[in-house]
């Protein structure tokens, strides 16, 4: 297989935790470049401050990570792929689905792979779930995530900001679970969003599905504990389903049947290499259009103000 000479712009926790480890491990990428605005660096790759000079000045470049805020991240990929680049995106792949179908429409049109990273779907129990559910008759799911945003994403302001997601940043990994499991789709039909009085985005919010069943989430940034990272499915058949750790273990019916260490990254990055290999994109847009949804549909209640 070949090895494909990667950039990744923007040095955020995700990228450092995750997107820099994996490429130095890899047998399929070389890590080029980086760019970063803080003036971060990566060992053995070309270090910028500005991701349109790593574009121009890292030889041989053929693709790049964009592990931006999603804010910007369609301009960034837009002249990435205008200087030929394919383009992995980070989850949420843009701020506004429009943009997402921009991008797919122009990534298709330069014969250039684009695809979206969905990273909690990347998981042995997932995949055991899905199939265990397939033609399957859904009577319950409840969706109950909760974690510490000081811990997970301390100072970090843009979360707070009109188009940084709020609590669907982590939620919509949830979600993502949810699109790929279920064995029809879902769709949001309630939402309620707890937005502090001094932010533009949602630190928890409520949501109910529509469907003859009792399909609910619950997602919250308040927590103090330890994370809740739990989905829970019952069937008409009588077979209940509970992933927990994020979606890497799976009980089934009270026995544990799945649990093994994550390596979601690894196998995104394995998955890349071979959309690369075939010339051929993948863009999944399911977990952003019910977050937009849940946005759209969504009572708004003012809550007190958060401060990090």
């Amino acid at each position: 297989m070949a090895t494909h000479r990667i950039g990744v712009i923007g040095l955020g926790k995700i990228a450092q935790d995750q997107h820099l480890p994996v490429i130095a491990a890899s047998d399929e990428f070389v890590l080029a470049s980086v760019s970063s605005q803080r003036g971060l660096t990566a060992p053995g790759a070309l270090a910028f401050t500005d991701h349109v000079a790593l574009l121009k000045e890292t030889p041989d470049l053929e693709a790049v990570a964009i592990c931006t805020p999603p804010q910007v991240r369609h301009a960034i990929a837009r002249q990435a792929l205008a200087a030929g680049k394919h383009v992995m995106l980070e989850k949420p792949p843009t701020a506004t689905l429009s943009e997402l179908s921009d991008l797919k429409a122009d990534a298709a049109a330069r014969g250039l792979v684009l695809m979206t990273t969905w990273h909690s779907q990347y998981n042995a129990a997932v995949d055991r779930a899905q199939a265990l559910l397939a033609g399957e008759t859904v009577t319950r799911l409840f969706v109950n995530w909760k974690e510490g945003v000081r811990k997970w994403h301390p100072g970090q302001a843009w979360i707070w900001q009109a188009g940084g997601f709020g609590v669907f940043d982590p939620g919509i990994n949830a979600l993502s679970i949810v699109t790929k499991i279920m064995p029809a789709p879902v769709f949001v039909a309630e939402a309620e969003l707890l937005v502090p009085s001094n932010a533009e985005s949602p630190i928890a919010a409520t949501l109910r599905f529509a469907g003859p069943g009792d399909l609910t989430a619950e997602f919250d940034w308040r927590q103090t504990g330890g994370e809740v990272w739990e989905i829970t499915v019952e069937t008409a058949a009588g077979k209940t389903l509970l992933l927990s750790g994020g979606g890497s273990r799976l009980a089934v019916d009270g026995v544990e049947t799945v649990a093994e260490k994550p390596a979601e990254y690894q196998d995104i990055y394995r998955h890349f290499a071979a959309l690369l290999d075939a010339g051929r994109s993948h863009v999944d847009a399911q977990p952003f259009e019910l977050v937009a949804d849940a946005f759209l549909l969504g009572r708004r209640v003012v809550g007190e103000a958060f401060h990090d």
